[in-house]
């Protein structure tokens, strides 16, 4: 599942990103810029191989226009210990290699034809070759964490273990019993906050910080990546037109039971009944598309998780208490600002 990313090109520097991380420090800005240009380059020294086609395939969706937020996440939380500690760029390299073979696959799954604007791979080539560029770099990520010693190659494992189990609980759905709410929520700390939460542990631990600043940077990223997917889902309704990149009402047209629809399916209301028809199923007419994005934005659920996404920011916002007061303490607290504010 997507999180925003940040915006400005390294090259340019980021002052405020997309994501609203704002670098208020300089020298922090500075640090941060440097060390995701260190990976951009590792990147394409690990896809190269004496294979074109395999390389090209590689760099398709690397190329693609991401912003590289998990390896800015790496540096950022690097900054709590000695941030120029060779393990950090590989770090920030397996964290995003991890990241963009997930996008392969996620495409196949979703059918998708389109990724960050260009065409997809598995549109321009075939899902097989799809799924196996997906494997390709899913690989190399483990190539890199294996120079990174024994305990990250540990943590690497279970977050794949992880991705690869939310992408599996969110096909079958909810069981007969289950709370839909709690299933979602589940599927969404697996398979987004999981890999935001291992890009800020690996940050700090690859920097050496201590046990206990590792720890709660972990929490904080895995609670940040959910609510900023749940924000995700609100502004996929909220949203009045694609300025965010994504057509208003996709989650619809795809049937996917984001955190809104979830909460408005719950409704008793008997005026509710034609909106809960409509929403337990895709709906694949753009006209009625319009008319169930009208009524939602409009709906009670929209506050409902808004409160939601509110409580989980906080709740990220307190695990950064404890930590030295520091100008990259100072910018992960801009992201919980922005989960905030980006709803409107």
């Amino acid at each position: 599942m997507p999180v925003p990313s940040c915006a400005s090109t390294v090259a340019e520097g980021v002052r405020v990103s997309s994501l609203g991380v704002a670098f208020e420090n300089d020298a922090l800005e500075s640090r941060v810029a440097a060390g995701v240009e260190a990976v951009e380059a590792h990147l394409a020294r690990v896809i190269d191989t004496d294979e074109p086609f395999i390389t090209e395939a590689a760099a398709h969706l690397m190329n693609a226009g991401g912003k590289r937020f998990r390896p800015m996440l790496v540096m950022v939380c690097a900054e709590f210990g000695d941030p120029t500690h060779p393990d950090v760029v590989p770090a920030g390299t397996a964290v995003e290699l991890t990241h963009l073979a997930t996008l392969y696959h996620d495409d196949v799954m979703d059918e998708a034809s389109m990724r960050r604007g260009a065409e997809s791979a598995n549109s321009r080539w075939d899902n097989s070759l799809a799924i196996l560029v997906g494997d390709f770099l899913f690989a190399h990520a483990s190539e890199v964490v294996s120079t990174l010693g024994a305990d990250a190659v540990g943590v690497q494992a279970r977050t794949f273990a992880r991705l690869v189990k939310g992408q599996i609980r969110e096909t079958i759905g909810p069981r007969d019993g289950d709370d839909p709410l709690e299933h979602y929520l589940g599927v969404v700390a697996d398979k987004t906050g999981s890999l935001i939460a291992t890009s800020a542990r690996f940050g700090a631990s690859m920097s050496r910080a201590d046990g206990a600043t590792v720890e709660a940077l972990t929490e904080f990223g895995e609670r940040v990546g959910v609510a900023f997917q749940l924000s995700d889902d609100i502004i996929d309704i909220a949203s009045e037109s694609d300025d965010s990149g994504k057509t208003p009402g996709t989650d619809l047209r795809e049937g996917v039971p984001t955190l809104p629809v979830i909460l408005a399916r719950r409704s008793t209301d008997p005026a509710d009944a034609e909106l809960v028809r409509l929403l337990s199923a895709p709906i694949t007419d753009d006209a009625t598309v319009t008319d169930v994005l009208a009524t939602l934005r409009s709906h009670a659920a929209m506050d409902e998780a808004r409160a939601v996404v509110h409580e989980e920011a906080e709740k990220a916002r307190a695990l950064l208490a404890p930590l030295p007061d520091v100008p990259a303490r100072a910018a992960l607290e801009t992201i919980c600002d922005t989960v905030a504010t980006r709803l409107g």
